[in-house]
């Protein structure tokens, strides 16, 4: 399989809302060191639909300012809150270096997890197809005989990557893997019987 050249990209936040009317916007970080990220000239690329007037674009950032301990960003050619809100929503990725591990603690990136077994009890259940982010989680979208499972990518299901094993341990909840068996009816005692027969036999009297 020829190797993929293209930069490797880490995810650093979403932008939540306006700001005011000079285009700042909130920002949810997904990145411990904002400050490193988040400095005057930085590159983000754009996650947004494709009916976005942002869909394919770059933006580059301008500032980071703090309001209330919620962190605010400022970028480049985004002059007023009409523009700001134009990017609500948007997820921002940035460029990294391949040969460098992200800095925050239990953060990988795409390509690190696509491709590990994913094991249960031990179990292989599965294979890490792709990593979908949506603004609520991601989900590691897991290959198995059966199709595609949609795992949620939080600590209480996915309990460990280990890259140097290639694996992803999960602790799913009962069903997420398999069909759960339907409910078995209870069985119907002589008393629950006899209580029917009376209801629907009985006739009505004057």
């Amino acid at each position: 399989m020829p190797k993929d050249d293209r930069p490797a990209q880490l995810r650093v936040g979403r932008l939540t809302k306006a700001h005011g009317l000079k285009g700042a916007i909130k920002l949810e970080l997904y990145t411990d060191e904002p400050d490193k990220r988040f400095v005057p000239g930085a590159v983000f690329s754009l996650q947004v639909p494709e009916t976005s007037p942002w869909f394919g674009k770059t933006i580059e950032f301008a500032e980071l300012r703090w309001y209330n301990g919620h962190p605010v960003g400022f970028f480049q050619g985004v002059d007023d809150r009409t523009a700001a809100e134009s990017l609500i929503k948007a997820i921002l990725w940035m460029d990294h270096d391949d040969s460098a591990l992200p800095d925050e603690k239990d953060a990988w990136y795409d390509h690190q997890l696509t491709g590990l077994d994913v094991l249960r009890d031990g179990i292989k259940v599965g294979t890490v197809a792709r990593v979908d982010h949506f603004p609520a989680q991601d989900l590691l979208i897991v290959a198995t005989p059966g199709g595609e499972v949609m795992v949620p990518f939080v600590k209480a299901i996915v309990s460990g990557v280990d890259l140097d094993a290639k694996t992803v341990t999960v602790t799913p909840p009962l069903g997420l893997f398999e069909e759960l068996p339907d409910e078995p009816s209870e069985p119907q005692t002589p008393d629950d019987a006899t209580s029917d027969a009376g209801d629907s036999g009985g006739s009505a009297s004057d």
